[in-house]
């Protein structure tokens, strides 16, 4: 039976609900959605769609770096947008954080985001 263990970094936002902000089974990190919540202050980051991408992206990173990971070892993201509009503008940041090869990917509009937020993105992460 493959171990599983919750992941819990200061440097992220915690868990706003009733799961782990990473579960890590056996090599495989699954990271749960991250709005662009600064882990601070609490809330959302003021300036839209594009700061709350990059949050949302360093939020992922903090979990990684955590279990001694970067994005290199992230194989699959999944963005939520409160508006398929913003796309392009999230793809630029996305750029910013992960090269090639890029993970595997699915971008699509939800109707409605957690804490009123405008994206949401999730990971998968193989450790090596």
């Amino acid at each position: 039976m493959t171990q599983r263990k919750a992941i819990q970094t200061n440097k992220a936002p915690k868990a706003i609900g009733p799961y782990s902000q990473a579960l890590l089974a056996g090599n495989t990190l699954y990271i749960s959605g991250q709005l662009g919540i600064d882990p601070v202050a609490g809330k959302l980051v003021e300036g839209g769609t594009v700061e709350q991408a990059k949050q949302a992206l360093k939020n992922i990173m903090a979990i990684l770096m955590d279990q001694n990971m970067s994005m290199h070892n992230v194989v699959q993201v999944q963005v939520f947008l409160a508006d398929i509009a913003d796309f392009a503008a999230v793809n630029e940041v996305y750029k910013t954080f992960f090269s090639e090869p890029y993970p595997a990917r699915a971008a699509i509009q939800a109707a409605a985001l957690p804490a009123g937020a405008s994206v949401e993105i999730l990971a998968t992460a193989i450790k090596d």
